[in-house]
């Protein structure tokens, strides 16, 4: 089995919670991913980086992150995956706002002024917390040259419109076939 079919195994075992939630988008559903289950977890966190790493061969950058909870572990994966490699990559944390006390910043970690990055999440139906990301450090003065997501649970169109390249290891569609 690859790197991809292992880490699919753990989400479908692992991550997908059956009940009724409101995800984040406001949107209601019988189920839900819930990443952090593998993404914080020790044998699942390095695949989820490599295979990130994979999906997202195509595109240059030297930083990754995005908006804080969700992309917080996909960024951390990447970044040791990378290093795993021989590769330096940086990773950021972008804050739903400014912070009002010390250093007042939006984004964490090194500087992303002037730099190749990429947004991530873990996952996303409706693309509003990664294009909030992506406006964040395009203010900041990066360079967003894409998106990617572990899983796209529908927000591909959105982020299509933004004229962002989009890439998701995992469509909906791949999760859904326990059923």
């Amino acid at each position: 089995m690859t790197d991809r079919d292992d880490l699919l195994a753990l989400i479908r075992s692992q991550a997908v919670v059956r009940g009724d939630v409101i995800l984040s988008s406001g949107q209601r559903a019988s189920w839900y991913i819930d990443l952090r289950r593998i993404l914080l977890a020790g044998r699942a966190a390095p695949l989820a980086g490599r295979v990130m790493l994979e999906v997202t061969a195509d595109l240059s950058y030297d930083a990754v992150g995005g908006l804080t909870l969700g992309a917080d572990p996909v960024a951390a994966a990447m970044l040791h995956a990378a290093a795993a490699r021989g590769r330096v990559l940086d990773a950021f944390v972008v804050r739903k706002a400014e912070k009002a006390h010390g250093l007042q910043r939006r984004i964490e970690g090194p500087d992303v002024a002037g730099r190749r990055v990429l947004a991530v999440e873990d996952t996303s139906t409706t693309g509003n917390s990664v294009l909030t990301a992506a406006d964040a450090l395009r203010d900041a003065g990066a360079d967003v040259v894409g998106v990617a997501v572990i899983v796209d649970r529908g927000a591909r169109s959105r982020i299509g419109e933004r004229g962002l390249p989009y890439r998701a290891a995992y469509e909906l569609a791949d999760v859904a076939a326990f059923d």
